[in-house]
């Protein structure tokens, strides 16, 4: 009956990237901050959230969990093992030593070679973790979800996953995190994830990293091992994976302009040039494996193929940052890692140099993205928990708009605007992740929408249905329908009738809420409805223009910026799909 707001992918100094890059805020100052307490950052900054969250996952990774903050430190447990005595040494030296000693420890990673042989140093670091959890963990108002990230990168792919655990330290502590070392499967995570529920009876998941960086593996219809996935594989996907991260930092996966050419939405915040350190070059065919709504759609051929959809998953957005600051308002924006924390020059920094031509990333093109939102009755571990596991979750990639939907077979328009509209929702229909099945003779799905601003925010402009279906020869399609529009726009052949406008001023960075509506609600029903057809619909919701980060960058600093930079932004929301299955 409410949302709750959170992060599933904060990194702190105990990853061995963040504290490379200069990252000095461990778990317990990433729970202060996620809580509203005012830290100081990395680079020396004070910093405060606008408003708390709700609920924090500190997702390290797993790869060398904790050495870089134990090398920072200089913990005794570092020169007990001959390689991390040395990579001590060379941090202690000159900023190229240090950088060689970072470049030797993502090789190693890259390869799966794990050169430090001391087990305590992840013992220690893991049980660490956990207490901090423990320390800020507070049912109904603040929740410390325990989790870390699975870094698993065959050949520099990014197949990394998130691994969120249901459980407190009793059950956590039985277990150190599987790692990328152990295995870069993800078949082999799962049944790790199994092992670990049989002994100690807890729960856990995992969450697909976002894929727009990858090669397209991250939904690809073969095996690590280049075998075709089965129903098998279909449902253990299904089974340990129930929601996908969406937007980040990083990049935005929902669609792709070349994927969805009658979108015009859809080149938001788009990261298509190479994969992890640019070792290799985005080529087109790989796209439809990389984004959500061409991986929905293809859920639906697998389903059709196997019996089971490997691609059957929610929403959600979270920062990826590895600064150990949740931030991601673009006036509040403190960037991927130290060096992109604000400064008069970090939009112009290179984020990653590419090793092939056209694959290098730029600090600008980073997105100031995004939050997990979940509908919940309890702010517990639980609570959350189960709320990713039956999908009612969705994704922003940064404002906190509020964002329900419904479907069902005889909702009517009047029952949007009913005072119980909730009620009336789960009692005659389902929820965002849910399933409808078998049309009943002569009826197609209406869905019923309400979204409401971020009330510290910009107005809405619009909500859309999108929709994806399997059509009898087997291919796929999609179809965007705009349902409501602010400012008495009409819809005409499925969208508003023209742009909600713009009022950024840009060099002040700043908006009115004169255009657009705090609330809209949408009554819809498919007139396209096919019941021998797979489908499945989820809703977009867009905010009007804004200002970007990188324009509350120009104004607070007074510099000029290059013009490719873009300085106004379209917020939006994805809601976890609706299934429909004959």
């Amino acid at each position: 009956d409410r949302v709750l707001w959170g992060d599933t992918h904060l990194h702190t100094s105990y990853s061995v990237d963040a504290g490379f890059f200069g990252t000095t805020l461990n778990p317990g100052m990433a729970y202060r901050f996620a809580r509203g307490e005012e830290v100081v950052s990395s680079t020396g900054l004070r910093v405060k959230l606008i408003r708390p969250l709700d609920w924090l996952v500190v997702a390290d990774h797993s790869e060398y969990f904790g050495l870089a903050d134990m090398l920072a430190s200089g913990d005794p447990a570092v020169q007990k093992d001959p390689v991390t005595a040395r990579w001590y040494k060379m941090r202690q030296g000159t900023k190229e030593e240090g950088m060689q000693a970072f470049y030797e420890v993502v090789d190693s990673i890259t390869k799966g070679d794990n050169l430090v042989k001391n087990p305590a140093i992840q013992r220690t670091a893991w049980d660490d973790t956990i207490g901090f959890a423990e320390q800020h963990n507070d049912p109904g108002v603040f929740t410390s979800v325990i989790g870390y990230e699975w870094t698993s990168s065959p050949s520099g792919n990014n197949l990394h996953r998130v691994v969120m655990f249901r459980d407190g330290a009793d059950r956590a502590k039985q277990i150190v995190p599987f790692s990328g070392f152990d295995s870069d499967d993800p078949e082999k995570l799962w049944s790790w994830m199994q092992g670990y529920e049989d002994k100690t009876g807890g729960q856990v998941m995992a969450i697909a990293h976002n894929g727009n960086w990858g090669t397209g593996m991250m939904f690809a219809v073969e095996k690590l091992n280049g075998r075709p996935i089965d129903k098998s594989y279909a449902s253990m996907r299904a089974r340990w994976e129930p929601v996908y991260e969406a937007t980040q930092i990083k990049g935005d996966s929902e669609a792709h302009p070349l994927l969805s050419p009658n979108d015009e939405f859809a080149d938001f915040g788009t990261w298509d040039k190479g994969d992890v350190g640019g070792r290799n070059v985005i080529t087109k065919e790989m796209l439809p494996h990389q984004y959500v709504r061409s991986a929905l759609r293809l859920g639906l051929q697998q389903e059709s193929k196997l019996g089971a959809n490997p691609f059957k998953f929610g929403l959600i957005g979270s920062t990826d940052a590895h600064t150990g600051l949740a931030t991601s308002r673009e006036d509040n924006f403190f960037g991927k890692n130290p060096p992109g924390e604000p400064a008069a020059d970090r939009w112009e920094h290179v984020f990653m140099e590419g090793q092939k031509e056209g694959t290098t990333y730029y600090n600008w093109e980073t997105l100031a993205s995004g939050l997990a939102a979940v509908w919940s009755r309890e702010n517990t571990r639980e609570a959350i928990w189960d709320a990713f596991r039956r999908k009612e979750v969705y994704a922003t990639t940064g404002s906190r708009i509020i964002v329900r939907v419904f479907g069902g077979w005889g909702f009517t328009a009047d029952d949007v605007e009913r005072h119980d509209f909730a009620d009336r929702g789960y009692a005659d229909g389902v929820p965002m992740g849910g399933d409808l099945t078998r049309a009943p003779a002569g009826k197609a799905p209406t869905l019923m929408i309400r979204a409401l601003r971020d009330p510290d925010n910009a107005n809405l402009d619009r909500i859309q249905v999108i929709k994806g279906w399997l059509k009898k020869n087997g291919e796929t399609a999609e179809r965007i329908y705009d349902v409501a529009c602010a400012d008495d726009r009409a819809v005409v052949k499925r969208r508003c009738e023209r742009p909600v406008g713009n009022t950024v001023d840009v060099a002040d960075a700043s908006y009115t809420n004169t255009i657009g509506q705090p609330l809209l609600t949408a009554y819809w029903k498919d007139p396209d409805f096919d019941p021998d057809q797979r489908a499945f619909y989820y809703v977009r919701v867009l905010e009007i223009p804004k200002p970007s980060w990188q324009a509350h960058d120009a104004r607070y600093f007074g510099v000029k910026v290059s013009d490719e930079i873009p300085m106004t932004v379209q917020d939006r929301a994805y809601t976890s799909p609706i299934w429909y299955t004959p």
